[in-house]
């Protein structure tokens, strides 16, 4: 055949995420929408902040419309970097520039540029399991190996002796995601602060540069005020890859950046590489009009206590039927222990009560269930009754 098969395979097996949330269309379609309790997808319930939309109804009746639909530069509108590098400024104290950022289309095309620009053929690539199922796809896509380090069961903190072992003179880039998708884990400053001290360690043993890419679009959804350490403020040869997908409920106008540290070897031209691995892609010129949006709503955020209270009212119930649930610190996903160890068979149980959950073994950890809670607090309430009667079967 003379297509391509991997791209080929992609397409007939969609991620299994993606694959729940179409078979909840279709079940909405035969029984009502009401009564399927569909947990799959990460699609933000929370409304964008009301300055989003005023921006928007603003910038479309005074800005000229060659300015709001028309190109930017292909690493994005200067001033829209400009006041991003600026918020970094700011809120991390790192002294960033606009020609340290490069405007991308949400946080998929943020890591995908990141790895086309650092990897080369055959280069691994440590991720930390559980870790986003499309890792898999962006780090292949580099030509790169994905290597998985396990966390630490009891906390789902990193396991600083099973990573350390998992770098070799082949590591070229490590993953953090803090929130963590699929658990809500937020790995601790004492957890990043080894990390780093690992790889500074096997920078120079190994004679080599390793690019610490944090992905972060779930940075702003904390609760309790919990810290998230921001990388470049331990680890000079770091990337970031930022999404305003979640921060700002926007995440179907894909947009987002990659900041690249300043202390970073070679920065500059770590910086150029992003730009040719974004050109090489098609990945240049991100929407215009929400460029201009985020230049003037860089740091604002929507409310986080709605996600909490959704948390709140999932995990107690849950957690009083007899589940076994890792309570998240941020994101919006509750990280639940199927009740047999074939975590799709536990899916098929639950499906059976019109329950919608996502088996975790494409996230690299098995026995798990994710359970998207960033739906609205109905669907939640309305859902428990289902939850209750899966595991009273389990347990007859």
């Amino acid at each position: 055949m003379s297509i391509n098969q991997t791209t080929l395979e992609l397409g007939k097996k969609r991620s299994i995420i993606r694959e729940i949330f179409e078979y909840s269309k279709k079940r909405a379609s035969e029984i009502g929408k009401e009564n399927v309790f569909d947990f799959s997808l990460g699609n933000p319930s929370v409304c964008p902040p009301k300055e989003i939309t005023d921006t928007i109804l603003e910038l479309l009746k005074t800005e000229n419309s060659t300015l709001l639909h028309g190109y930017t530069s292909a690493t994005g509108d200067l001033g829209t970097r400009t006041v991003i590098a600026d918020s970094i400024k700011e809120r991390f104290n790192v002294d960033i520039s606009a020609n340290n950022i490069y405007m991308t289309c949400g946080a998929a095309a943020s890591l995908t540029i990141s790895l086309k620009a650092v990897v080369n053929e055959g280069d691994e690539v440590v991720v930390f399991a559980p870790f986003f199922t499309e890792y898999r796809v962006f780090v292949n896509n580099a030509n790169g190996k994905l290597v998985i380090s396990t966390l630490l069961s009891d906390t789902f903190q990193i396991d600083d002796k099973d990573f350390e072992g998992k770098i070799t003179a082949k590591t070229k880039a490590v993953i953090i995601n803090s929130p963590n998708n699929p658990s809500g884990v937020v790995y601790t400053e004492e957890t990043i602060k080894k990390v780093c001290a690992i790889l500074e360690k096997k920078q120079k043993e190994y004679n080599s540069t390793i690019y610490l890419i944090a992905d972060e679009p779930y940075r702003e959804l904390v609760y309790g005020g919990v810290f998230v350490p921001y990388l470049m403020n331990y680890y000079d040869n770091t990337i970031v890859c930022y999404s305003y997908s979640k921060s700002l409920s926007l995440p179907g106008e894909r947009i987002g950046y990659i900041a690249v540290s300043p202390k970073a070897t070679d920065s500059e031209n770590v910086y150029l590489s992003v730009c040719g691995a974004g050109r090489s892609l098609g990945y240049v010129c991100a929407p215009s009009l929400f460029q201009q949006v985020i230049k003037k709503c860089a740091d604002c955020k929507v409310d986080v206590s709605i996600y909490k209270e959704n948390r709140d009212i999932l995990y107690n119930a849950l957690t009083e039927y007899g589940y076994k649930c890792v309570k998240p610190d941020g994101a919006f996903y509750l990280f639940v222990k199927a009740l047999e160890k074939d975590a799709y068979a536990f899916f098929e149980r639950a499906k059976n009560h019109e329950v919608l959950v996502v088996p975790c073994d494409d996230f690299g950890v098995f026995g798990y269930v994710r359970i998207a809670y960033c739906v609205d607090k109905e669907r939640i309430i309305n859902s428990l009754p289902a939850f209750k009667k899966i595991i009273e079967e389990y347990n007859k």
